[in-house]
């Protein structure tokens, strides 16, 4: 017998299933925030060094890198994209990914699964995407660079989490919980419109392709396919499906993402018995002779146990667990080392005062603060939401311009707007300008607020 253990198993029998439901929402979200936080700092590296690297007497090397050209053949058919398509088309797919799995788990068990603490974020995401556009459309009506309109418009989770752990516990819990909650929404937005308006043409036949691959992805969460194998083929498949139809390809990513099975075959409360049971066996098996760690019956038990174990885990989570130190620390530094590398010269310092760069600093910077504040305080005043617990509105506001750091994803839409011109030089450097004028602002402002709950605020 275990004492101990029979502690704990009372310990977790006695707490409350309310708790217990609680756990399963922030710990997933503790750990993500964690992760992303300190994933900040090291994209926050890789970012420092593209730009010190690009403006060295090393830059020639730079830009040869990024135009190396890469290719997969099978059989007759080539591939080949240049370094920084692999990265942007190829390596993100697996990032969207990433943000297709956190998008469904939010939804289905995080904090956008509840209705009324749904509304702030999901409100408050609407504002902060569509005041930065309309800011940036005001800046460069009928202009050269009206297609830049989408820039500004996103947040990077990443960053602005990482801005919040440098308060540390002086941010309540519930206001980054609110934080990731409005960067994932800003994340399905900022996907819809890659997906509507930059895409330059259409293949019909790559379409087709596509609705074939969805359709198998469909069948294979249908009928409970589990194995990450199936959805990475299929995945496969279906980004290459995309490139042909001159959709953007790392939609790919998010598409399958979203028919991962969030199921167990198991259910968790059983799993202890489960687990017990095969602890019994392996323990009967060890009295009645010297254990064997090659013997065919005890591996059978253990094979047995981790198959439950496997059983009582969705494969959404799952994957999320083994996707995220990858994207979080590999993927997103990688993109940030081969994007953020820009040339600051007297030229393009010239160009900061004119539309593009000033729409995309005015977005970030106000755009977003304006946007989600004015969202959120008609939210609360209408009773449609209430302020995350333990905050002021000090404290949204001042999260508000944390979310004017646009980074990953504005890098990525500029790319997608401006790909060979001169506008791309220049949103580059005004993305980086705008993103830290947003974060230094934001953690004043957060820095002088206390963590008590304004009188009267919510719902």
């Amino acid at each position: 017998m275990n004492p101990g253990g029979l502690a704990r198993d009372e310990e977790l029998l006695g707490r409350t299933k309310a708790e217990r439901a609680g756990d399963r929402v922030v710990r997933p979200f503790q750990l993500f925030a964690r992760r992303q936080a300190s994933g900040g700092l090291v994209l926050l590296g890789c970012a420092v060094l593209a730009l010190a690297w690009a403006n060295s007497p090393w830059a020639g090397a730079y830009g040869q890198m990024l135009s190396l050209p890469l290719g997969i053949s099978l059989g007759e058919q080539v591939l080949r994209l240049d370094l920084r398509h692999w990265i942007n088309d190829g390596l993100m797919a697996i990032f969207f990914f990433g943000v297709g799995l956190e998008i469904k788990r939010e939804f289905l068990v995080g904090e956008l699964a509840e209705r009324r603490k749904a509304m702030l974020p999901i409100v408050a995401a609407v504002g902060g995407m569509v005041v930065p556009a309309l800011i940036y459309a005001g800046f460069n009506l009928n202009g050269a660079g009206a297609r830049g309109w989408g820039i500004p418009m996103a947040t990077d989770i990443a960053f602005a989490l990482g801005a919040l752990a440098v308060l540390g516990s002086r941010i309540p819990e519930a206001l980054k919980v609110f934080l990731v909650a409005l960067a994932i929404v800003d994340d399905l937005g900022a996907l819809l419109v890659i997906a509507i308006f930059y895409t330059e043409s259409i293949d019909w036949r790559g379409v087709a392709l596509i609705g074939a691959l969805l359709l198998a992805l469909w069948v294979a969460n249908r009928f409970g396919a589990r194995r990450g194998s199936i959805y990475l083929l299929l995945g496969l498949g279906l980004w290459a499906a995309f490139l042909v139809s001159g959709l953007h390809a790392t939609l790919a990513g998010v598409l399958t993402a979203l028919f991962v099975p969030a199921s167990v075959k198991i259910v968790p409360g059983a799993l202890p018995q489960v687990i017990r049971r095969g602890a019994d066996e392996i323990e009967a098996q060890a009295l009645d002779n010297e254990p064997d760690a090659m013997d065919p019956d005890r591996v059978a038990v253990i094979g047995a146990i981790g198959g439950s174990l496997d059983a009582a885990t969705a494969p959404l989570q799952r994957f999320e667990h083994v996707v995220q130190p990858w994207v979080t620390y590999g993927i997103l530094p990688i993109f940030g080392l081969f994007n953020a590398g820009v040339v600051i010269d007297a030229t393009v310092l010239r160009t900061l005062p004119t539309a593009v760069p000033m729409g995309i600093m005015v977005g970030l910077v106000l755009g977003k603060s304006v946007g989600i504040g004015l969202a959120s305080w008609l939210a609360v005043k209408t009773g449609l939401a209430a302020l995350p617990e333990g905050s002021t509105w000090r404290h949204l506001i001042g999260t508000a311009f944390l979310a004017g750091i646009g980074f990953t994803m504005a890098l990525f839409i500029s790319g997608l707007a401006f790909a060979g011109t001169h506008f791309e030089r220049e949103a580059q450097l005004a993305i980086l300008i705008g993103s830290m004028l947003a974060a230094a602002v934001g953690i004043a402002i957060l820095l002088t607020t206390k963590a008590t709950r304004a009188p009267g605020a919510g719902g």
